[in-house]
């Protein structure tokens, strides 16, 4: 386990174990139980302890879940909100030692307990983020099986509780907590997109480590690697370095993926508290990993906002500011619920989370109090996905300059199989919404595929895909659909460029310009070019970047650079072939 600087240490402990005296547990170890490191032993498990005989997929946090898992504890004016709204789109599970005392609380502020369930068991602390149960479907849609992991503190009946939510619901679980699948894990700390990858920060390694606490064997990399791909399906495994002020290395307090194409990330000003290691991981994954569709991730920037004092949390000497976060956000069907603070701040993180998010009910929650024992909504909340899922996965378009027919391909699977499935979309926001059956052009891997006819530059396209399954259950994607969707632009070409059919390749505008994240360079050819290059360059001529190398393919190709990588400043994007170069001005701010 990695150790801090003991000054930096006593001053987040400190604070936290007087916090905890009044408030429950924090999220960190508190220094009673640090004492307890060396004896301490995770309680045996009920589950089963070798991993699922069928191939399994981690449910993302976007989906379709039955029910929403709560521990009645420590701040009860939080964890009443979210009963408030999340009992509107699914069952809200509560944890608790007395149901009759939680039940007239929660009567007191107009919430009844409708949608509500108490399980009386015991617990420790109100974070079940982190010692939660994980749901994963064998082939992808068929069986929901909950899995645990050996909770990385020496909290025994918080480390219990996903074998009393699996009782409670009926649902098979099973357990990482026997040689030579042991894993030492925490929710907070983890992430997935339902398509096998998964993120985390370095920490679950040192966990696992030589200096790991709760594990019974030592285990390297690709061992852990291993039991996350045997029990959650995860294939591609990618992991970050720890950030030096944020204390206890969860990777939900600073980012988030919203789905499988976008991560919203939490931005400090220039230089300050974990801003600059944050932005080195991000720019590792940009520079490392595409979506699973096999494109650059989208980033989605919410500022790390100060704490009342205005003081981030690398100043204020020995009482640090908070680690106030808005991307410790939690998916709760069609809602998201959001941390929030201060109104001069929290006024531009929601309208970013609308705007990124169109169609869903975003609420936010006044997160002031837990906000000091490094927590917020993400961590107190973990979710029991469907029974029977009706699975949609669909690569969003992007804009263009085609004004051919649109292609929409998804992968729509239910374990009784899909009827039919249709595509709806909606022109320059008329409010109608189109129809277009949708055919199965690939049984193998259950893709549907539909067509939106094609539109003069200029419009715009809003989409959406209707599924239903063989045995009645219906389905759309997004799941706020027709309120939400995706869209594209059909993109005006330059009057410089108009002629393209006439041209044997040309370089279309660049998106968006002025650029400051991933920005996109549109190539059009009307025939194969062997050997092209093209390169970012400063005003002095200088390479930048080789953006790409080799052959470029007839038709539209789009290339990426991010920007973000640059100083503000005006360059040059140069194509260059055997028979031409073409150089377009781009301003990155």
């Amino acid at each position: 386990m990695k150790f801090l600087p003991f000054l930096f240490v006593f001053s987040i402990i400190f604070p936290l174990f007087s916090f905890a005296q009044e408030n429950g547990l924090p999220k960190a170890i508190s220094p009673l139980e640090m004492e307890m490191l060396d004896t301490y032993h995770a309680p045996a498990s009920s589950g089963i302890t070798n991993p699922p005989y069928s191939p399994v997929r981690t449910m993302a946090e976007w989906e379709e879940i039955q029910s929403l898992v709560i521990t009645w504890t420590s701040y009860p004016e939080v964890l009443r909100e979210i009963v408030r709204y999340a009992k509107e789109e699914c069952e809200v599970i509560i944890v608790c030692s007395n149901a009759t005392s939680v039940r007239n609380y929660l009567q007191n502020y107009g919430i009844d307990d409708t949608n509500v369930t108490f399980v009386v068991e015991d617990f420790d602390s109100v974070w079940v983020r982190d010692y939660g149960q994980n749901s994963v479907y064998t082939n992808d849609v068929d069986s929901l099986l909950l899995i645990d992991w050996i909770y990385n503190r020496p909290r025994y009946e918080d480390d219990l509780v996903p074998e009393r939510i699996a009782s409670e619901k009926g649902i098979p679980i099973y357990s990482t907590t026997s040689a030579p699948f042991d894993l030492v894990h925490t929710g907070g700390n983890f992430m997935a997109d339902g398509l096998g990858t998964g993120f985390s920060s370095n920490l679950v390694l040192e966990e696992n480590g030589p200096g790991g606490s709760f594990n019974e064997t030592v285990k390297n990399e690709a061992q852990i690697d291993q039991i996350m791909n045997d029990f959650m399906g995860i294939n591609r495994y990618i992991k970050m370095e720890t950030l030096p002020y944020d204390g206890i290395h969860h990777i939900d307090m600073h980012m988030k993926l919203l789905d499988e194409e976008r991560l919203v990330v939490g931005e400090y000003p220039t230089g300050v508290a974990d801003g600059p290691q944050i932005e080195a991981n991000i720019q590792y994954v940009l520079s490392n990993f595409n979506s699973a569709f096999g494109e650059p991730y989208e980033i989605v920037r919410l500022q790390m906002p100060p704490d009342a004092n205005d003081q981030y949390p690398d100043s204020g000497g020995w009482n640090p500011g908070d680690y106030r976060t808005y991307t410790n956000m939690v998916f709760v069907n069609k809602t998201i619920l959001v941390p929030v603070y201060e109104e001069q701040y929290d006024s531009t993180a929601l309208r970013i989370i609308r705007e990124s998010n169109p169609g869903y009910r975003v609420e936010g929650i006044d997160c002031n109090d837990i906000i000091q024992a490094s927590g917020a909504l993400h961590c107190i909340t973990k979710a029991v996905g469907v029974n029977d899922p009706l699975w949609i996965v669909h690569q969003s378009l992007k804009d263009t300059y085609d004004n051919t027919d649109y292609v929409v391909d998804a992968t729509i699977k239910h374990k009784t199989g899909i009827d039919n499935a249709t595509l709806f979309y909606q022109i320059d926001n008329s409010g109608t919404y189109f129809s277009s059956p949708m055919t199965l052009v690939d049984m193998t891997n259950d893709i549907w595929s539909g067509n939106i006819p094609g539109q003069v530059q200029g419009t715009n396209i809003k989409y959406y895909v209707h599924a239903t399954a063989d045995n009645g259950k219906e389905q759309v994607r997004p799941i706020v659909a027709p309120n939400g969707y995706w869209e594209f632009d059909v993109l005006e070409i330059a009057s410089a460029s108009n002629d393209i059919a006439n041209l044997p390749f040309t370089m279309a505008p660049i998106f968006p310009n002025p650029a400051s994240e991933i920005t996109c360079i549109p190539i059009f050819s009307n025939q194969m070019v062997e050997e092209a290059s093209i390169q970012l360059k400063d005003v002095l001529g200088r390479t930048m970047e080789i953006i790409h190398q080799g052959k470029i393919a007839v038709g539209e190709s789009k290339f990426f650079f991010n920007a973000k990588e640059y100083s503000a400043g005006t360059y040059f994007v140069e194509f260059s072939s055997e028979k031409d170069v073409i150089t377009q001005k781009i301003f990155i701010k």
